[in-house]
């Protein structure tokens, strides 16, 4: 392989984009980070390199470099052809984004979409201003954008939306998208859906904290737990107490299964139970039903029904004699 180099590394730099810096970095593994820069590095000087190399020069491992490649990949950062590593233009890439061909619309639709994209624009800016400190990569604003479309989202529940996952300490694309598609999911649209989400979701965060605190789990729930939990509170309609009931059915086992309690519940949802009181008293009829089919009838003969043969000494003599021989 060859290396070629005109001038000395010495007084040399080698450029980073800043969208790289302010949209790829934050979300990307540091091994990953060192492997894309030291390409921007064998690029600029259009050298040769093999992973084996890279893995060496970096106190990599080799598996870890390869994967570096791939993810790298994935995301657009570069692209391999004919043993040719080619790093893709992130500007270029962005621009692309950001001018699409133009098509033609009536008057009507220019008036309504110029009215929609000062909106659009105003809480993208104050996006910009306060989650972002002024500095939002380029890629964000076709982003955004798009999500107003894909998810019909009013501009309140947009800003409410890069709000919700700021708090949470996870402002970066795949969380956000995240977060995005469950209150899709909710039919969440307008300010008024996003009230009542956030009741239900309260609702529903109460719920599994007792669950934690009542079964004394040293854990958060799964999410396949917490969509057990969402279930019997949004779709069957039950609060804590009447979950509860379900709940002290799982005295005495060490490693309780949401499986389990979900049959139970769901059993009551199927005979259309919604009290308390008609859940207990559909318990005790089931217990009593299962404790009178346990009982034998007395047309079952019992063991000690059967007469018991009486054997003398003599038998017990002979039976040991022949056990002998």
């Amino acid at each position: 392989m060859k290396f070629d180099c005109d001038s000395s590394v010495l007084y040399t730099d080698t450029p980073v984009p800043d969208i790289f810096l302010s949209e790829y970095m934050p979300s990307m593994r540091s091994e990953y980070v060192k492997v894309y820069l030291y390409c921007l590095f064998l690029c600029k000087y259009n050298k040769s390199s093999t992973q084996e190399e890279i893995s060496k020069k970096l106190c990599l491992d080799r598996n870890v470099v390869n994967d570096a490649f791939i993810y790298l990949e994935s995301i657009g950062l570069l692209t391999t052809s004919n043993e040719t590593v080619i790093i893709a233009d992130l500007k270029q890439k962005e621009i692309n984004k950001i001018y699409r061909p133009k098509v033609a619309s009536t008057p009507e639709e220019v008036a309504a979409n110029c009215e929609r994209n000062k909106k659009r624009n105003q809480t993208i800016a104050a996006i910009n201003n306060t989650f972002f400190q002024g500095v939002m990569s380029p890629s964000w604003y076709t982003e955004i954008d798009a999500w107003f479309d894909k998810y019909n989202f009013d501009e309140d529940v947009m800003y409410a939306l890069f709000n919700h996952c700021y708090e949470n300490k996870a402002l970066h694309k795949n969380y956000i998208i995240k977060v995005a598609e469950n209150w899709y999911s909710k039919n969440v649209k307008n300010a008024f859906d996003l009230d009542r989400y956030y009741i239900e979701y309260q609702k529903v965060k109460n719920v599994k904290n007792a669950i934690v605190k009542k079964l004394k789990l040293s854990r958060n729930l799964t999410e396949y737990e917490e969509e057990y939990v969402e279930k019997w509170v949004e779709q069957f309609g039950y609060d804590f107490d009447t979950i509860e009931i379900a709940l002290k059915k799982t005295t005495g086992k060490s490693h309780p299964s949401f499986k389990y309690l979900d049959a139970i519940i769901s059993s009551w949802h199927e005979n259309n139970l919604k009290t308390k009181d008609e859940i207990l008293a559909f318990e005790k009829e089931r217990k009593e039903k299962l404790r009178s089919s346990r009982k034998t009838s007395d047309g079952v003969p019992k063991y000690k029904d059967f007469e018991q043969r009486d054997y003398d000494e003599a038998y017990y003599e002979e039976f040991f004699n022949n056990d002998k021989n």
